[in-house]
């Protein structure tokens, strides 16, 4: 995404070193594990679905939702039910529900708004580094560039995006309409 490449496309960034904002999830991430011998995300994950104020929504593997530490507006989160280090350890069935949950909420975006508008998203999983790291639960972040409505947009890519947000909106604002926006694609006709 970007106003220079306005096509779909993705990146891939290798590096040795983790940038801060994956540093701060690597750290919080073990950090839990270590406390408590077990995922902190799939500890988030189970009390969202028990409370439902925040999911947009799910299907049986994954669960997409406004994180209560959203800072972007609509930002949103899709994250496996069950814990996995990386994409690479999906089933065939955990593969397609991604899929399918990635096109239910991006279509719920284009229908935010009326207009079907690009959006940047990024996936964080375990370093590989040849360690175990067996705490990181993978999942994948969305920043879409409406703000309030088509008309006002903001669009930020790359490494700036995890560095210093803004919060316009409260997560449960968010997702109360983002939740009420149909499954089927927007059209103009």
């Amino acid at each position: 995404m970007g106003c220079s490449n306005p096509h779909p496309h993705g990146q891939i960034w290798a590096q040795r070193s983790i940038p801060q904002e994956v540093q701060k999830k690597h750290k919080n991430q073990e950090d839990y594990w270590n406390k408590n011998n077990k995922s902190l995300l799939k500890d988030y994950i189970d009390l969202e679905l028990r409370k439902n104020e925040r999911i947009i929504v799910e299907n049986e593997t994954f669960v997409a939702l406004i994180p209560y530490w959203a800072v972007w507006p609509y930002e949103s989160m899709i994250v496996p039910k069950k814990q996995h280090q990386s994409i690479l350890t999906l089933s065939n069935a955990e593969k397609k529900d991604f899929g399918s949950i990635i096109k239910t909420l991006t279509i719920k975006y284009d229908n935010l708004f009326g207009v079907s508008f690009p959006y940047s998203a990024g996936i964080h999983q375990a370093p590989t580094n040849s360690m175990s790291n067996e705490f990181w639960h993978f999942h994948m972040s969305f920043y879409p560039p409406l703000l309030r409505s088509a008309e006002v947009k903001k669009f930020m890519v790359g490494y700036e995006m995890f560095a210093t947000p803004q919060r316009d909106i409260t997560a449960e604002q968010a997702t109360e309409k983002l939740r009420a926006c149909s499954e089927i694609h927007y059209s103009k006709a």
